[in-house]
């Protein structure tokens, strides 16, 4: 599900304001540059991992204060990444981001202690200046 025309726009420009780090986990090129750049825009510190297990073991070497996972397929392989975060810090903010709607991955993220489990990427309504597209 791609975005097109004005809902791609996201700025370059750095955010006056650190908001705090932020582990983004996809092994999704084109989602982790969306999210990425949405993140880093409002003054976010973004770290991309391109695998589950990378993700897995980021968690064990940095400190983070939220973490975005991707579901990933019906066999929800992101839950990797959420048992670590629970288990590496029990209060960190995990979102679950599905490409797949599936009650069962919804209901297990839940049980694991996910912050929440949305669809996939909403289109971004804002736009930003200074970039001409996300993907």
């Amino acid at each position: 599900m791609g975005l097109t025309g004005d809902d791609q726009k996201v700025s370059t420009q750095p955010c006056a304001v650190p908001r705090g780090k932020a582990l983004l986990v996809d092994e999704y090129p084109e989602d982790l540059q969306f999210y990425s750049t949405i993140l880093e825009a409002y003054g976010y510190q973004v770290r991309r991992c391109s695998s589950y297990h990378e993700g897995v073991h980021c968690l064990g070497d940095e400190v983070f204060d939220f973490v975005i996972v991707s579901q990933g397929t019906p066999n929800f392989e992101g839950s990797w990444v959420l048992m670590r975060a629970t288990e590496v810090n029990p209060r960190l903010p995990v979102l679950v981001v599905a490409r797949c709607l599936d009650m069962d991955c919804y209901l297990k993220a839940m049980q694991l202690g996910a912050l929440d489990d949305v669809g996939d990427r909403p289109p971004v309504r804002k736009t930003f200046a200074g970039q001409s597209g996300v993907a």
